[in-house]
């Protein structure tokens, strides 16, 4: 029998929700700069590569008021998806979740913890210290991953890719 949520089958929604989704990218860090920006690129690529449309992609400092503007930047330019690489460690600059929790409408807690479980098999109990998180924010979803590259790669290919179409057709239904 098909796992069923809210009157339909699970893969009746996914058959429902966009192939394709608007994107923004932010990477936040002080240290990175378009060049050096290895986690903001290969977002850009899976995105790209998995058929989903780039409608922009900045380098903000690890600062809240930035931080805000570039999603402000994300909406305006029509996104769907925010993927924010970096500020979530335990760093005194990391302020990343500090600035999204109080934007987020409706928070997706099964992202983090399913970003950690999956973390913890490649690099065991370090996995504890990531506070990846998601929600949906101004009509957006909005994904805030740690800022390396095989971080990154882990949350988009295991769990932002498969269920980002779904999440955009259930955030405006």
């Amino acid at each position: 029998m098909a796992h069923e949520h809210s009157g339909g089958t699970h893969h009746e929604h996914k058959a429902h929700a966009p192939a394709q989704v608007a994107c923004y990218v932010i990477t936040s860090s002080d240290t990175r700069d378009p060049r050096s920006d290895q986690s903001g690129q290969l977002i850009c690529q899976l995105l790209e590569g998995a058929g989903h449309r780039l409608a922009g992609k900045e380098i903000v400092k690890d600062d809240p008021e930035q931080l805000r503007a570039a999603l402000e930047a994300a909406r305006a330019r029509g996104a769907q998806a925010v993927l924010i690489s970096g500020g979530t460690g335990l760093g005194r600059r990391d302020v990343t979740v500090e600035t999204l929790q109080p934007l987020l409408e409706k928070r997706l807690d099964g992202f983090g913890e399913l970003f950690r479980m999956l973390s913890f098999q490649e690099i065991g109990t370090a996995a504890m210290m990531s506070r990846a998180l998601a929600g949906t924010a101004k009509g957006m979803v909005v994904f805030a991953l740690p800022g390396s590259p095989a971080a990154a790669r882990l949350a988009l290919e295991r769990l932002i890719l498969p269920e980002l179409g779904h999440c955009v057709r259930e955030m405006t239904r």
